[in-house]
């Protein structure tokens, strides 16, 4: 009988036609509310990387929405089988079924939810290392949300709860300021998740405006010695940063016309000029590489950190004030 955990399994009703497993990455900023839907576009990019094979759902929150969503809400072609494992403890980090399930996966995404719940049961298990193995082998891969959280080598772990751009301007050792890693951490990746490395991810960017907090994450980790440069990758909701092997990335959504979603790409100058407990943050000329959506023939380079196609300006935090 599983233990601590919940497994669903939907298939095809209709033939599929594998094809090649190819890696890739693709990074969603998570749906306004629950769980899908998605960015269809980016679902069927990561079909096609699986070669229409064994596609897992890993996630500590609901049910087989996403198993239902895809045989359902988007057109053919889809995956031969959608597997979903929901934890419910730690417990299920060490079951050989669930071990066994995640190194079969020919496509594997993580769902949103609250990203501790991945660390406090994922980090230090065999469930991490499977993963792993996952990123090492090339298995494309994907995440929203909380999912796209930990598919950065540092992360916004929400131990204490989210934080507020305000809360984290305001002082960037604020309890809820809470970094960790766990996935991007293991040695050996293939890419293109090698080029995650020095990277922090958000999601729900624009939308509830973020930028504040991703300023703070980045002094953080520029401060405390994590790296010496840090740099981010801010999404957008219902838009999607798709990493093909050589690195270059696009962006897509399943926005109206009106109001494109967008990516930015953040390069940090070097320390914070104030980064102290209690104070508010102070950080100068942060790069900012930002790609909308439908612009023509744009990318963004994340091997050598340029793109193209997009908009370049820099961002600033003074004396916990933003500034573009």
């Amino acid at each position: 009988m599983a233990t601590g955990y919940l497994s669903y399994v939907h298939s095809s009703k209709q033939p599929v036609q594998r094809g090649p497993i190819t890696p890739g990455m693709a990074l969603l900023g998570g749906p306004p509310a629950g769980p899908p839907p998605e960015v269809g576009t980016a679902f069927a990019w990561l079909f096609a990387k699986s070669g229409w094979g064994r596609f897992v759902v890993i996630g500590a929150d609901g049910s087989d929405e996403y198993g239902r969503y895809i045989y359902r809400d988007l057109p053919p072609p889809h995956p031969a089988t959608v597997e979903t494992l929901i934890f419910t403890s730690r417990d299920a980090a060490s079951d050989p079924t669930v071990i066994e399930t995640i190194r079969g996966a020919d496509a594997l995404f993580i769902q949103g939810g609250d990203q501790w719940d991945y660390v406090r049961m994922w980090k230090d298990t065999p469930v991490q290392q499977a993963i792993g193995d996952l990123l090492r082998r090339g298995v494309p891969v994907g995440g929203s949300s909380a999912g796209l959280a930990v598919l950065g080598e540092f992360l916004f772990s929400a131990r204490n709860d989210t934080v507020y751009s305000s809360e984290a301007l305001a002082d960037p050792y604020h309890e809820c300021m809470t970094l960790d890693r766990l996935l991007i951490d293991s040695p050996n990746l293939a890419a293109p998740y090698a080029y995650l490395r020095n990277v922090i991810t958000d999601s729900h960017f624009h939308d509830r405006d973020r930028m504040g907090r991703l300023l703070a994450f980045l002094a953080r980790l520029a401060q405390d010695g994590w790296t010496e440069a840090p740099r981010a990758i801010a999404v957008d909701e219902m838009t999607a940063v798709l990493v093909e092997a050589d690195g270059l990335a696009t962006v897509v959504d399943s926005r109206p016309e009106s109001s494109r979603g967008s990516a930015c790409f953040l390069l940090t100058p070097g320390l914070p000029q104030t980064c102290s407990p209690g104070q508010p943050l102070t950080y100068e000329n942060v790069s900012v590489y930002r790609i909308r959506a439908g612009d023509k023939d744009a990318c963004f380079d994340l091997r050598a950190w340029q793109g193209r196609g997009g908009e370049r300006t820099s961002v600033s935090a003074r004396q916990g004030q933003v500034f573009a």
